[in-house]
C-alpha cells in the first residue's frame, strides 16, 4: 500500500516572503494606491519640510494672524511667525514620536498576546487581566494620565501612547495565536523539547504576519490622533518648536483674521490618518485574500493525497 505524505513545503512555499507579498498586492489595489499615496505625500512634506522652509519656524516675520501676502503665503500665526514655515518644520517630530510609540505598543501588545495564547493558565489570566485594567481607561485619558503626573516629556510621551496600544495589540493577537499554536507543526516543534520562547518567535510569530501589519497601521494612526490631542492641549510637544497639534491651539483664537494656522495642519493630519487607515485595510483585504489561497492550495493538495491509493 502507498501513503500519500504532505508534505509541510506545500504551505511554507504559499507563505514565503508573505509580508513583502502583503504589501505589494495591497499597494496595487485602488484602495490602497489611494492610501499608499496619501500617506507617502504627508510624510514627504514631514521629511523635506524642514529643508525647503522659507524661513526658521520661530522667526517673527509679520504682524500677528497677518493675511496671505507674497511674503508670507500662508499669513502669520498668533505671534507673527510663517504659517507657511511651521507647517513644513512641525510634522517630522509628531512623526517620529508617533512611530517609536507604535513600534512599543505593537511589540509589547504582540509578545503578551502571544504568549497568553501559546502558554496559557494562569499565565493567560494574569496577561489579559492586566489588559484589561489598562483597556478600561480610554487611550487619550490613559496617555494623559501618565504625563500629567510626570510632566511633559517626549520619552514619557512615547511610553504613555505605546502602553496604551499594548492591550489592543494583545487581544488581537492572542485571538489568531490560539488557532495558530493548536496546529499540528507547532505540537511537533514543541514536543521535540524546543524552548517556548523559541517556538513562538520561529513558528506562531510568522504565522501572524497579517493581523500584525494591520495592527501596526491601526495603531500608528491612532499614535498620531493622541499625540496631535496631547499637544493641542499642551502636554505633548512642547513649543517653541512647531508642531501641527499645538499649531491648532495656538491659532484658534485668530481663525477669524487667518485660518490658514489651523486649517492645515488639520487638513494634513486627516489626510494622513485617512492614508493610514485606507491603506491599512487593503492590507487586510490582501490578507484575507491570502488566506483564502492558502486554505485551497491545502485542501488541493489534501485532495490529490486522498487521491492515492494501494
Amino acid at each position: 500500500m502507498t501513503v500519500a505524505v504532505l508534505e509541510a513545503p506545500v504551505v511554507h512555499h504559499a507563505r514565503r516572503s508573505e509580508l513583502a507579498y502583503l504589501l505589494a498586492t495591497a499597494a496595487r489595489s485602488r484602495r490602497g494606491a489611494l492610501g499608499l499615496g496619501l500617506t507617502l505625500l504627508v510624510v514627504v512634506i514631514a521629511i523635506i519640510g524642514p529643508f525647503v522652509a522659507p524661513h526658521s519656524p520661530t522667526e517673527f516675520v509679520t504682524s500677528p494672524f497677518a493675511p496671505p501676502s507674497p511674503g508670507v503665503l500662508l499669513g502669520g500665526d498668533s505671534l507673527g511667525r510663517d504659517v507657511l514655515s511651521r507647517v513644513l518644520s512641525g510634522g517630522w517630530q509628531l512623526l517620529l514620536v508617533a512611530a517609536a510609540a507604535t513600534a512599543l505598543g505593537v511589540t509589547v501588545g504582540a509578545v503578551a498576546g502571544i504568549a497568553a495564547a501559546y502558554l496559557s493558565g494562569w499565565r493567560d489570566s494574569a496577561i489579559m487581566r492586566v489588559s484589561d485594567v489598562i483597556l478600561a481607561f480610554p487611550q487619550l485619558v490613559f496617555a494623559l494620565l501618565m504625563v500629567s503626573v510626570v510632566g511633559p516629556n517626549v520619552v514619557l510621551l512615547v511610553l504613555a501612547v505605546g502602553f496604551s496600544h499594548a492591550p489592543q495589540v494583545a487581544r488581537v493577537l492572542r485571538a489568531t495565536a490560539l488557532d495558530v499554536s493548536e496546529r499540528d507543526f507547532v505540537k511537533a516543534v514543541q514536543i521535540t523539547g524546543v524552548k517556548p520562547t523559541k517556538v513562538m518567535r520561529l513558528e506562531i510569530l510568522p504565522n501572524l504576519v497579517s493581523p500584525l501589519m494591520v495592527e501596526i497601521g491601526l495603531r500608528m494612526a491612532y499614535s498620531i490622533v493622541i499625540i496631535a490631542g496631547l499637544s493641542f492641549i499642551g502636554f505633548g510637544l512642547q513649543p517653541p518648536s512647531p508642531n501641527w497639534g499645538s499649531m491648532i491651539n495656538e491659532n484658534r483664537i485668530g481663525v477669524t483674521l487667518n485660518s490658514w494656522g489651523t486649517t492645515v495642519p488639520c487638513l494634513l493630519l486627516a489626510v494622513l490618518c485617512v492614508g493610514l487607515n485606507t491603506f491599512t485595510d487593503a492590507v487586510a483585504r490582501a490578507a484575507l485574500g491570502t488566506d483564502r489561497a492558502d486554505r485551497l492550495l491545502l485542501t488541493e493538495a489534501l485532495g490529490e493525497s486522498e487521491g492515492v491509493t494501494a
